[in-house]
C-alpha cells in the first residue's frame, strides 16, 4: 500500500485499533491514540529505519486497512490484547518474540491480587497460563508493550483498587483503606465488596465496561434509595471515572511511538583480562524496555591490544553481517570520541545513516555524558543509560562464564 490509497479512507481522530489485512486475512494489529495519525505514520520516508524490514513487507503485502474506534486509549491498549490473542498476526508474532509479551495475572485467593509478568516466567496448561506457587483466576494478554501496561494497570486502580503482587499489610484497617474499604466493615462483608471490584476489573480487561456501568448504576441507586448517600456518591464517582478516562500518560506514550515505534537501540561492549579472552556483546532495548532474546554474544578472534576500538569494530562487522538481524535506530557504544568515530567510519563504510552516541563515564565508571546528536540523546536518555548498563553486565557476565570454563 501506499499514502496515495489510504488518502482517499476516512480515518477518524479517535482512539482505537486497527488492522493492515491481505484480503480479509489479517496481517497486523496495533492501538492509537489517533487512528488517523497512527496509519499516516507507516508511510513516512525512512519506514525502513523507522519500523524495520518486516513491517515493510508486511506494507508490501497489505491490500486493505481497517479500523475499530474505543473510547479511551486505555481501552484501545485492551482491545489491541484481546484481538491480537484471537487472531494471532504472523506480522505481530514475528515482531516480538512471543515470549516477551506481558500478561496480567488475577490470583485465586480471598483477596487477590493483580500483577503483570512476562509470558516467559509462566507455564502453560490447555488454554490458560499458571504461575509457579500461585493459583490464578483470570489472565489476559498478550500485551505488546509493558510500560504502557503498568500505566493502564494504574489508570484502572485508581477507579478500582486492588492488592499487587507486593501489597501486604498487616493492619486490617490500612489494609481495607488501601482496597478502597472501609475500615468499620465486617471481614465478610470487605470480601464480598472486593469481590465485586475483582469482577468489574475482569470485566473492564473482558471489553465489557457496559456491562460495569449499568451494574453501578443499579447499585447507586440501590444505595441512594436506602438513605445510604456516602455509598452512592462513592460509586457515582466510579461511574464519571470509567465515563471520562483519564489517561494523558498513555495518550504521552502513544505519542511518542507515533514517531518513534519499536524504537531499537543497540549497545555493544568489550569485556577482557589485559587484551586476552576478549568477548563482545549487543544489548537490544525495544521502546524502554529491554529485549533479551535479541541480546548476541561474540567471541573475538582480533587481539584488542590495549584498546577497545579494534574489538568494537569486529563486533559491528559481524553484526551487520546478519541482515536478517532488524538494524537498529541508535547505537550505542561505551566509551569516548574514539569509540564512536570508529562506529560511524564503519557505518559510512556500509552506507548506513544510523545515528551513533557514545557514553562517556567519570573515574569512578558513572556515567558522565552522552555524546552525539543531542536531540536522540535528549529524548532518549533513559534507554541509552539503560541498554549501555545492560551491556556492561551482559559483557562482564560472559567474560567471567568464559574464563570459568577455560580454568576447568
Amino acid at each position: 500500500m501506499t499514502i496515495q490509497d489510504i488518502k482517499i479512507i476516512n480515518i477518524p481522530d479517535y482512539p482505537g485499533v486497527y488492522f493492515f489485512k491481505h484480503g480479509s486475512k489479517i496481517l497486523y494489529i496495533g492501538k492509537a491514540t489517533s487512528l488517523a495519525d497512527r496509519v499516516k505514520s507507516y508511510f513516512v520516508t525512512d519506514v525502513t529505519l523507522s519500523r524495520g524490514p518486516k513491517i515493510v513487507k508486511m506494507l508490501d503485502e497489505a491490500t486493505a486497512i481497517s479500523w475499530q474506534k474505543t473510547d479511551s486509549v486505555l481501552e484501545a491498549l485492551i482491545l489491541e490484547s484481546q484481538l491480537i490473542k484471537k487472531h494471532s498476526p504472523i506480522y505481530n508474532t514475528r515482531e516480538k518474540d512471543d515470549k516477551s509479551y506481558n500478561y496480567v495475572l488475577i490470583t485465586e485467593e480471598t483477596f487477590p491480587r493483580i500483577f503483570t509478568i512476562r509470558e516467559r516466567e509462566l507455564l502453560q496448561k490447555g488454554h490458560s497460563f499458571i504461575l509457579k506457587n500461585e493459583r490464578m483466576k483470570e489472565s489476559f494478554g498478550p500485551f505488546p508493550h509493558g510500560t504502557q501496561l503498568r500505566e493502564a494497570l494504574a489508570i484502572i486502580r485508581k477507579i478500582f483498587p486492588f492488592r499487587d503482587k507486593k501489597a501486604a499489610d498487616k493492619n486490617q484497617d490500612r489494609f481495607y483503606q488501601m482496597l478502597g474499604l472501609s475500615p468499620n466493615i465486617s471481614s465478610d462483608i470487605a470480601q464480598k465488596e472486593y469481590a465485586k471490584t475483582i469482577r468489574n476489573i475482569i470485566l473492564f480487561f473482558q471489553g465489557k465496561k457496559e456491562k460495569i456501568l449499568h451494574a453501578l448504576e443499579k447499585d447507586m441507586h440501590i444505595y441512594a434509595k436506602k438513605r445510604e448517600f456516602e455509598k452512592a456518591n462513592d460509586i457515582k464517582k466510579q461511574l464519571f471515572a470509567l465515563q471520562h478516562i483519564q489517561d494523558v500518560a498513555l495518550i504521552h506514550d502513544d505519542a511518542k511511538q507515533v514517531a518513534n515505534q519499536n524504537f531499537r537501540i543497540e549497545a555493544y561492549d568489550v569485556a577482557h583480562l589485559g587484551g586476552a579472552s576478549s568477548v563482545g556483546v549487543m544489548t537490544v532495548v525495544i521502546d524502554g524496555e529491554l529485549e533479551k532474546n535479541d541480546y548476541r554474544k561474540f567471541i573475538l578472534h582480533q587481539p584488542i591490544q590495549g584498546s577497545d576500538t579494534h574489538a568494537l569494530r569486529e563486533i559491528l562487522e559481524r553484526r551487520f553481517n546478519h541482515s536478517e538481524w532488524r538494524y537498529p535506530n541508535l547505537i550505542v557504544v561505551d566509551g569516548s570520541v574514539a569509540q564512536k568515530n570508529v562506529a560511524e567510519k564503519f557505518l559510512i563504510k556500509i552506507g548506513s545513516t544510523i545515528p551513533v552516541v557514545a557514553l562517556t563515564k567519570d573515574e569512578h565508571h558513572k556515567p558522565k555524558e552522552i555524546r552525539g546528536n543531542k536531540k536522540l540523546a535528549q529524548t532518549f536518555e533513559k534507554e541509552i543509560l539503560l541498554a549501555n548498563a545492560e551491556a556492561h553486565r551482559f559483557a562482564i557476565t560472559f567474560h567471567r562464564n568464559k574464563i570459568n570454563k577455560l580454568k576447568k
